[in-house]
């Protein structure tokens, strides 16, 4: 207005164009660009089965270049069954039950009593299924990421893993070619010890979930490494990763020292998505950049995570990071046209070229376009229907 009145005199054709100005200029369509693109995004989230608690979450997610997983409950259906039980002096579970195996059987189950860990239902379950009733066991105390111990009869037993026992120095020679092989084969077995003598070996049997091989193929079509991180012995969290097809393999790893790798790679610069579903995964999935929780697995590790997979389907999590992506897009397309819009339309109305009237109607198109534009996110289907 100024100008037009002074460098030429037309104080009023200065002050239509200078509304013209001030309408054109609104900053609407900016102030819409990035949240109608997060509600669109979270909106058809929801109804593909990924709830987003955290606006955060979605907006790292683009950017994540390595996906880290749990192996049970995750990868696969966290329903082990007891498959094999073998004494020390040999013998399985699948032949008919005698007094040594019966024995062994009794013992875990006494020990897992009372636990709501997969594999102590998986015991209780087989000791149910064979006719066995599990002993009396008191001082019952559990060891994070290792196993069990309790008091049986007067009788000190322990029952964990391979890791846990190689820690107390028992000698697992008698039965370390047989666990050898059903550990390749991709199997968790846990070991059952009275003081330093060894019992039995407990093998366990877990399904690899149907879409889980999909799932890595996804995430690899994205350009995204995937890292396995296991308390499992090496050799079966390795045999579950050449199955997959997963990058890398962390096995033997305790609870703590899960969080511990995940930082390790922020550290290297990367971005991580975390995906667990359990209680020892909920350290590691507040530690990534972005947690993912399967909605099948505690409450501890939802609460924890940013993203939950409301479906117990592994494939969201190529869904949830290709949702991101698209959502980022809408984001910066949004503020282009809204800025577009100022650039081009604030110097057309200063020199006046541009009526108040038509400036109004640029503005509020503006708007409409920024907001329809995030809306085609409604459009994205992803890989599973």
């Amino acid at each position: 207005w100024l100008a037009w009145g002074l460098a030429a005199g037309e104080w009023e054709r200065g002050l239509i164009n200078a509304v013209a100005v001030l309408v054109i200029a609104c900053p609407c369509a900016l102030g819409l660009a990035t949240p109608a693109a997060i509600m669109a995004g979270t909106g058809v989230a929801a109804r593909r089965g990924i709830l987003i608690k955290d606006a955060e979450a979605l907006e790292t997610a683009h950017r994540i270049g390595i996906v880290a997983f749990d192996k049970t409950g995750t990868l696969t259906e966290g329903k082990p069954t007891l498959i094999e039980a073998v004494v020390a002096e040999g013998g399985h579970l699948k032949a008919a039950v005698d007094g040594a195996r019966a024995a062994l059987l009794a013992d875990a189950a006494a020990l897992q009593s009372g636990s709501e860990h997969p594999l102590a239902r998986a015991v209780l379950v087989a000791a149910q299924a064979e006719g066995v009733a599990p002993r009396t066991a008191s001082a019952l105390r559990a060891e994070a990421g290792r196993g069990v111990r309790a008091e049986v009869e007067g009788r000190a037993l322990m029952l964990g893993s391979t890791r846990w026992m190689n820690e107390l120095g028992v000698d697992l020679a008698p039965l370390a070619d047989a666990a050898q092989v059903h550990q390749s084969q991709g199997r968790t077995v846990s070991w059952l010890v009275e003081g330093q003598r060894l019992r039995g070996l407990l093998v366990f049997g877990d399904t690899l979930k149907a879409d889980a091989k999909a799932a890595i193929d996804a995430l690899h079509a994205l350009g995204i490494k995937t890292l396995l991180v296991s308390g499992d012995h090496r050799a079966s969290a390795g045999a579950v990763a050449a199955a997959l097809g997963i990058d890398e393999v962390r096995a033997e790893v305790l609870p703590a020292d899960k969080a511990a790798i995940v930082a390790e790679r922020k550290r290297s610069g990367q971005i991580v998505a975390m995906v667990g579903d359990g209680l020892n995964d909920a350290p590691a999935l507040a530690a990534a950049d972005v947690g993912i929780a399967m909605s099948t697995g505690t409450d501890v590790a939802m609460h924890a995570a940013g993203i939950t997979l409301m479906r117990g389907k592994v494939s969201l999590v190529a869904d949830a990071i290709d949702l991101s992506r698209r959502t980022t897009a809408k984001i910066r397309q949004n503020l282009f046209w809204a800025f577009v819009y100022n650039v081009v339309g604030i110097p057309l109305a200063a020199f006046g070229l541009l009526n108040p009237v038509i400036a109004g109607a640029a503005m509020a198109l503006s708007s409409v376009s920024v907001v329809t534009n995030a809306l085609t996110l409604r459009y994205w289907k992803g890989s599973t229907r």
